[in-house]
């Protein structure tokens, strides 16, 4: 995956009233989107070191490094994103 570049468009309405709270709502977007993907990270480090541990055919070290350990979840085979897992549990509440 290549670097994500997300772009927010917001009327003069919501910067006026970001503003009223905010003095710089491209410095609070950030730091929302920073503290989102730590509690991500938080969540798939648990959730991921308890299946690997768990999983008797795994038996290489799990990775201390973030990179090498985001890496090798990705890449097996019984990784599924959000997407995919909410797709999948939608295909079955219609069967």
């Amino acid at each position: 995956m290549a670097n994500l570049t997300i772009t927010i468009t917001i009327d003069d309405t919501d910067q006026k009233v970001l503003n009223n709270d905010l003095p710089d709502i491209d410095q609070w977007c950030q730091s929302a989107i920073k503290g989102k993907i730590n509690n991500c990270w938080k969540r798939m480090r648990s959730a991921w070191t308890t299946k690997l541990i768990d999983d008797e055919s795994f038996t290489d070290s799990i990775p201390s490094n973030k990179d090498d350990f985001v890496t090798l979840v990705t890449d097996r085979s019984d990784y599924k994103s959000n997407k995919i897992r909410n797709a999948e549990q939608e295909a079955k509440l219609k069967e």
